[in-house]
């Protein structure tokens, strides 16, 4: 494993060795076990858990970080290319983890690159660390990622961490329902994966059609960076609330996701029920990126 840079670049078996390590650092801190390390972050896009979970994981095992969590703030604003910047970078440190807003960035960066390259996200596209700490969360509390039923409900179009866990979920022969408007439905091209792997989805528009059945419901948010008009946005921006009276539907078993932020999609009031993981599920972010880093490293 040089680069992680799409969760289609990865086995069944791949995947559950990934997650048994990460559990190994959830019992065992591993102090040091990558000192004198350096991780670069490089963010072309906003965030907080993706990066500060890099950077924890990365500080807990020793090792030290630099980058930037803000283009303007580097020679990017001066013009500089991005083949330009990693090349730069690679001579700074040992690992690379990247952000970018461009479909297919991280795998420029990859083939530019003789460090091992992180995909944080790139554009619509991808987002394969995001997609480990799902399962990791899903496989802790489920106990199995076979044969669940999951639905996915909102941004289905744009939303990377929604098409990175399809395709890893359709490996464990997974039902999944995604609920979502017709404008924001899944990509065709998903779909027609999906079909070709014989994976079991439905659609509908209307998550009560499917909420008694399911085990895992992973609510995302409406992005309002990724529309082109604004007035595309505000006709579905509030088209689904989670609040407690999807209990009262559901099975008691159900366990609600969500990769946040999240803007008005979930009720806080349900944050301190035992179906509501997402912050969990953002916690265990720090042990698979540590394993994710440790494997890259060879450290593990």
């Amino acid at each position: 494993m040089k680069h992680i840079i799409s969760i289609k670049d990865f086995s069944k078996d791949e995947i559950l060795n990934v997650l048994n390590i990460a559990a190994e650092f959830e019992s065992n801190k591993h102090e040091d076990l990558l000192k004198n390390k350096i991780l670069s972050t490089l963010f072309y896009e906003p965030s907080t858990r993706t990066r500060l979970s890099f950077e924890s994981a990365m500080k807990q095992l020793g090792g030290n970080v630099v980058g930037f969590a803000d283009p303007k703030a580097s020679s990017v604003s001066k013009g500089e290319s991005l083949s330009d910047t990693i090349r730069i970078v690679e001579g700074y440190a040992d690992i690379i983890v990247i952000r970018h807003f461009v479909e297919g960035a991280a795998r420029l960066a990859a083939e530019v690159s003789s460090k091992p390259v992180i995909n944080a996200g790139d554009g619509s596209n991808q987002h394969p660390t995001q997609t480990f700490l799902d399962l990791y969360t899903i496989l802790k509390c489920k106990g199995t990622l076979e044969d669940i039923n999951i639905g996915f409900v909102g941004d289905l179009k744009y939303g990377r961490t929604v098409h990175s866990l399809v395709h890893a979920l359709s490996l464990f022969k997974a039902n999944m329902f995604f609920i979502s408007p017709e404008s924001l439905g899944m990509p065709p091209n998903q779909l027609e994966e999906l079909d070709e792997l014989g994976t079991s989805y439905q659609v509908s528009e209307k998550l009560s059609s499917f909420l008694k059945d399911l085990d895992i419901l992973y609510v995302t948010r409406i992005q309002k960076e990724r529309f082109p008009e604004a007035m595309d946005y505000n006709r579905v921006k509030d088209i689904y609330k989670i609040d407690r009276s999807i209990l009262n539907s559901s099975k008691p078993e159900l366990r609600i996701m969500h990769p946040l932020p999240r803007v008005g999609e979930i009720d806080p009031e349900l944050d301190n029920s035992e179906q509501a993981i997402y912050f969990d599920q953002a916690k265990n972010g720090v042990v698979v990126r540590k394993a994710l880093l440790s494997l890259l490293l060879g450290a593990v």
